[in-house]
């Protein structure tokens, strides 16, 4: 089956007259990727694609660049003014009641709200009922092939290998007192996960105390931290194979550079694994037992914990995103506190798992797995997961 056949055989399940794509200068990625399109040349000219439940589709397009959308087996209507684009769309949609469009209503799920506001005015202008595309993008952007989560898999054990190297080499420059800070550790963990045969859209996250309590701190070469004994360091990493269907794994884990964990940072720790465990244990039972589970479901479960604790003030971002091509992917994500995600977690498709409590001043506690959906299972990548904040123990200097 084409993929605009798969696409009108989604339609009639979701019981839609049709999907509505539509992009202005590289305007939805999303769009391109769906159809399979290549996004490369100028692209300067609204065009739309409309896959019906039934029927052949239909595409829009600039006299300018007519040839847009000629790699789909769509009828091709051509205009030249806004009058003729907008009675294309009107014979295009005629006898439509409900259709798709990459929008979400209220701009919930922002990495799905592709479409302007005007042109989803338009569309309903001509009496039809817009509805959010999210599932579909889902199922169709999100659902991953068994190539690319064997992809997942190698990345998830070459990163888990980078963060003990990473570790084993910030004890090793505390014992012989090399010089060492946020940066050159970024650089260190970059140049390992190049090693692994591996890539990364950006640096990792590396974090020394204070720092830590920032989520997405981003390190200053002229500000970097040093490393020394009592200190506190998260580090927060992502890579993939270079291939560009690849998928992403991502981890986060934490250390102390001494042998003492301060009582402090192992009761946040503990709080965090905890909540970090009873979203995979919320995942794994449903799934596993046959039955759907929605990203906002699986956020609660982990929130519950740290709110139940104390600390639900301190957790200040969602409990995990959809992976992808992408670190941050198109599919569920674990959220009931910066959208609310009702998209159920599905088959063939990978997401993180990151509570953290942020006592900004101080530090911050994260602690971050991946999981996957593979026929009816759900399972952890990258095990074992983090048990206990690691201690950087110094190794001991030989007497003479």
């Amino acid at each position: 089956m084409t993929r605009l056949g798969e696409i009108a055989h989604a339609l009639r399940a979701a019981s839609l007259d049709g999907w509505l794509f539509y992009d202005f200068r590289l305007s939805d990625p999303l769009a391109y990727r769906i159809l399979g399109l290549a996004s490369g040349g100028i692209a300067t000219r609204r065009w739309f694609c409309f896959v019906p439940a039934d029927g052949r589709p239909r595409a829009i397009v600039s006299a300018v660049e007519a040839h847009r959308l000629d790699a789909l087996a769509a009828e091709k209507i051509v205009y030249r003014s806004h009058a003729e684009m907008v009675a294309a769309l009107r014979n295009a949609l005629g006898g439509c009641r409900k259709i798709a469009m990459d929008y979400s209503p209220g701009c919930a799920i922002p990495y799905v709200s592709r479409v302007d506001a005007g042109t989803v005015e338009l569309i309903r202008s001509m009496g039809v009922e817009v509805v959010s595309a999210a599932d579909l993008i889902q199922r169709f952007e999100a659902t991953l092939s068994d190539v690319q989560m064997a992809s997942h898999h190698r990345a998830a054990v070459g990163l888990r290998r980078v963060v003990d190297e990473t570790f084993e080499e910030l004890a090793r420059r505390l014992s012989d007192r090399i010089a060492c800070d946020e940066a050159s550790i970024q650089d260190f963990v970059m140049e390992r996960i190049g090693a692994h045969g591996l890539v990364a859209d950006e640096p990792p996250i590396v974090a020394i105390n204070a720092h830590s309590a920032d989520p997405h701190y981003a390190v200053s070469r002229a500000s970097s931290a040093a490393l020394k004994l009592g200190d506190f360091v998260l580090l927060d990493l992502w890579a993939k194979e270079p291939a560009p269907e690849s998928i992403y794994a991502d981890f986060t884990w934490v250390a102390f550079a001494g042998d003492a964990i301060p009582a402090e940072h192992a009761h946040v720790f503990e709080i965090v694994a905890r909540a970090r465990d009873a979203a995979v244990e919320a995942v794994a039972n449903r799934v596993n037992a046959g039955r759907t589970i929605s990203g906002r479901e699986a956020d609660r479960a982990a929130r519950g914990v740290i709110e139940a604790a104390g600390y639900g003030d301190n957790f200040v971002h969602r409990t995990g995103h959809s992976i992808g091509r992408e670190v941050h992917g198109t599919g569920a994500n674990l959220d009931s506190l910066e959208t609310l995600d009702d998209r159920a977690l599905i088959e063939h498709t990978c997401f993180s798992v990151e509570p953290g409590i942020y006592l900004p001043g101080k530090f911050g506690v994260r602690s971050e797995l991946d999981m996957t959906i593979e026929n009816g299972r759900a399972l952890v990548s990258g095990e074992p997961r983090q048990r206990e904040i690691v201690a950087l123990l110094p190794r001991p200097t030989s007497k003479a």
